[in-house]
């Protein structure tokens, strides 16, 4: 039996143990800004995402807890991106948080135990141990959503997330059971072990399959299980908002791969044939429908669609005509593709906060107009996030589409050579909303005069995030590669 081993556990017993302590210390802060409070989370999850680091370095591949979960270099990566997402969202978010009367300990904590979720999630070797680290993270976006209780649309967006977030949580448990009555196993290796014997009822795995796959891609945001994102993503506070559309994108990547690639491969013919019709939907409802919008935050909920499109798609090429010879280029370009596009949203909703005031959201279209006027600098890094987002050169958006498509077409498939092609006409598409915003910042008349003004270390920050969007395109090899290293030493050890 595999020992406890709960040093492999250090990460996630360090983030516990400190939530912990930041709610005890919260009470004593008098703060309205809640400083403390957000220093002290800021250092116990930077020491997280180094502890992570650290056992990224080694490279090993170890199993605790009685097997119930894996510590390899794909679980570390992914919760290194994790926690660097939640930091720089807890930097952008604490101005506005102040002026919403929302800078409570409750924020913080919450937050933590979002982080908590996801590593629990991206380190999962067992059915249960997926579904209590989503439940943890689930529970605490729900709680965070309804966070300003006096805001009709907030608390609306709330329920709707609650309700549609319980019936995924539903198909996905149904599924693992399904998987487990057929194999008789709750761990993803011996379900793997299991489904390769081919001793197993194939009719009952397959319909399992199909529930798995609509609770995962709900996580994921893809298309026909989209319908909470635009309500979520406009409803909720914007620091909640950039939460929900950061880091948790890492958490349902890992546990994809974890349960459909580790524990249900011998089944990819079956689940990336729906992969394939989600993918195809995501980008085509996500880039259309983000034509009409005039809220900012809601058009940006239909881009998310449609980029998690290109995701779907690269998990769906890891399997080729019955051998798995594409699938480290695959899922490792899909890790990439997620990577830019959470560096990219980070900066974007950012800045909408940044821009935004007591009394005044600057969430719609129209808010931008003229901002070259007012704020060149700002203009200039919203043009950079924009044109990633659109995969215009020499942006790290553009060189994640080509790892994607370069993915596909590199399996010398007809379908898939097709499915890079409508990629590719779909991304013309969603351009078009993308430029627009340019267009509206840099050529519109302004329809504020007033300028903008606002903290150094957030105006710092988004100069970074823009910089960073930048040189990581000019220089993706080295980001591509680590990726690529992460998911080859995972699947070899």
């Amino acid at each position: 039996m595999t020992p406890m081993n709960w040093a492999l556990l250090s990460p996630e017993i360090w983030l516990l143990v400190m939530a912990c302590v930041v709610l005890l210390v919260d009470l004593f802060v008098t703060d309205p800004q809640r400083g403390p409070t957000f220093w002290l989370t800021q250092a116990t999850v930077a020491v997280f995402a180094w502890l992570h680091l650290e056992g990224h370095d080694g490279g090993l591949t170890a199993y605790g807890m009685q097997g119930m979960v894996v510590v390899d270099p794909m679980g570390h990566l992914l919760a290194v991106f994790a926690a660097l997402a939640v930091m720089v969202t807890l930097a952008y978010a604490r101005p506005t948080l102040a002026s919403r009367d929302m800078a409570k300990g409750e924020f913080y904590l919450l937050a933590m135990f979002v982080l908590l979720g996801i590593s629990v999630m991206c380190s999962a070797n067992n059915f249960l141990v997926v579904y209590l680290g989503l439940e943890l993270m689930s529970l605490s976006l729900y709680s965070l959503t309804a966070l300003r209780r006096d805001h009709r649309v907030a608390t609306e967006a709330a329920m709707k997330y609650f309700v549609l977030g319980a019936l995924a949580s539903g198909f996905l448990l149904y599924g693992l059971s399904m998987m487990y009555g057929a194999t008789g196993t709750l761990e993803i290796p011996k379900t793997f072990e299991q489904i390769a014997g081919g001793r197993i009822n194939k009719e009952v795995l397959v319909f399992g399959v199909v529930f798995v796959v609509a609770g995962l891609g709900f996580k994921l945001g893809a298309v026909p299980f989209h319908m909470w994102v635009p309500d979520v993503y406009q409803g909720a506070p914007t620091a909640v908002t950039l939460l929900i559309g950061g880091a948790p994108k890492f958490a349902a990547f890992a546990i994809t791969i974890r349960l459909l690639v580790e524990g249900m491969l011998g089944l990819a013919i079956d689940w990336q044939q729906m992969f394939i019709v989600m993918a195809v939907g995501s980008l085509a409802v996500g880039n259309v429908a983000a034509i009409a919008q005039t809220n900012l935050k809601r058009m940006l909920a239909y881009s998310t669609i449609a980029q998690m499109g290109f995701v779907v798609l690269g998990l769906s090429a890891g399997v080729v005509s019955g051998n798995t010879l594409s699938a480290a280029n695959a899922y490792s370009s899909a890790m990439f593709y997620l990577v830019a596009y959470v560096l990219t949203t980070l900066g974007t909703f950012g800045l909408i906060m940044y821009l935004s005031r007591q009394g005044f959201e600057s969430e719609e279209v129209a808010d931008f107009a003229g901002l070259a006027r007012r704020a060149p600098w700002a203009a200039g890094v919203m043009t950079i996030f924009m044109f990633s987002l659109a995969g215009v050169p020499p942006m790290i958006g553009f060189f994640a589409k080509l790892s994607v498509i370069q993915a596909l077409v590199t399996t010398n498939q007809a379908l898939y050579i097709w499915l890079a092609v409508i990629a590719v006409l779909f991304s013309l598409v969603g351009a078009y909303y993308y430029i627009r915003i340019v267009k509206v910042m840099w050529f519109d008349e302004p329809g504020q005069t007033s300028p903008v003004q606002r903290g150094q270390g957030v105006t710092a920050l988004l100069a970074l995030n823009g910089a960073a969007v930048l040189i990581f395109g000019l220089f993706s090899g080295g980001l591509m590669a680590l990726c690529r290293d992460a998911i080859q030493r995972t699947f070899t050890t």
